[in-house]
Order: structure tokens, then sequence, then C-alpha cells
């Protein structure tokens, strides 16, 4: 990221955030009444991708009806998909969210993030600055094209599930079972955990 993040009225990423869920919130920001869990991936392989993902963690740590409650440690994954060395590994990590915000406007709010940081929807599989997945959200299981949950690769990707299991190892991903034994089955080649770099909780 080459400027710093802006916070307040000129953050870019709350414009896409419709008025009506503003409102709706707001009210209940303070309590976040009746929240549901939602788990977020994170991933970046472009600039700097440590400072990207702290950005987008703030991000969402600052939108009305969202508290960010954990944050795991950071991982480098070789890319998915394409050819080795063809393009910078990527960093990734996992937050937990509790959040009143619906599953549509959540999703609404993951892309207004990536847009903030110029992610680019040129390639499948292509680099990108930022990566904002919606891995789960309570106990969803839905088919919708727009947003299908859980993520419909998730059960598969080590740099998903070691940085969720990090953070908790009894996690469940609905429809799947069990983290840790989603993890056991997968390959961990390539992704790689990095103890010298960490993401800050948003006070």
């Amino acid at each position: 990221m080459t400027a710093p993040f802006l916070k307040g009225p000129s953050d870019p990423t709350v414009q896409p955030v419709p008025a009506s869920v503003v409102d709706k919130v707001d009210a209940a920001d303070t309590t976040l009444s009746n929240p549901k869990r939602a788990v977020v991936a994170l991933g970046s392989n472009l600039g700097n991708r440590l400072e990207t993902l702290q950005g987008a963690v703030d991000a969402l740590e600052d939108t009305p009806g969202v508290r960010v409650k954990a944050v795991s440690p950071v991982y480098e994954t070789e890319p998915w998909g394409v050819d080795p060395g063809s393009q910078p590994s990527y960093f990734n990590a996992v937050v937990v969210l509790k959040t009143t915000l619906p599953p549509s406007s959540l999703l609404e709010r993951a892309h207004a993030v990536e847009e903030a940081f110029h992610r680019v929807r040129d390639e499948r599989w292509g680099p990108r600055t930022l990566d904002v997945d919606i891995v789960s959200y309570a106990d969803v299981v839905s088919d919708d094209p727009r947003l299908t949950l859980p993520h419909p690769r998730a059960h598969e990707r080590a740099f998903v599930l070691a940085p969720w299991h990090d953070l908790d190892p009894e996690a469940q991903l609905p429809g799947r079972g069990p983290v840790a034994g989603l993890l056991d089955a997968v390959t961990r080649e390539g992704v790689t955990p990095r103890a010298d770099l960490e993401l800050r909780l948003p006070e």
C-alpha cells in the first residue's frame, strides 16, 4: 500500500454500505445485540502485504455492526493454481468477527475493502493486492451463487485452515466438520507460518 489508509468519513470503503444497513446497525453497534460469528480469510501478494492485511483488519473493525474478535498468525503461501515462481508469494491470515450485518451486507463490505486497496479482478488466480473472503457465517449453509456458504473451497485450502485452527482448535466448518480433521487431510506444502510477522487486534 503506497498511501496511508484513511479512516472516518473519507474512508472509501464506507460508500458501498447501504444507508439503510448503517441506520439499522448503528443502534446495536455498542452492544452488537444478537451478533453472528463470521470467519473471514485475508490474502495479499502485491505491494506491502503485511500493511495491506493490517489495513483490511482495521477496515473491518471500522464497519458499523462488525467487531473483530480474533486475528490469526500470518502464513506465507505459494500462489494457488499458477506455475511456480510466476507470482509473488501470499501473506494469509484469518479473522473472526462478531457481526449484526446479514451475509449479503458483509459481502458488500468485503468487496468494498478489497476495492479500497485497489483489488483488480482481471484473471482467475491472478495476483491481487487483497482478497477478503467470507469463509463461514454462523451455521449457514447456502448454495447462493453470489455468496456460497461456507466458502466452497475452504475445506481444501491449508492457507485458510491452518491459521483458523491456530485461532480456534475446536472450530467447525459448517457442513464439513472439524477444521482440525480437514487440515489433517490436506497438504501444508507451500504454506509456512511466519512467526516474525504479526497482525494487531484493533483496540
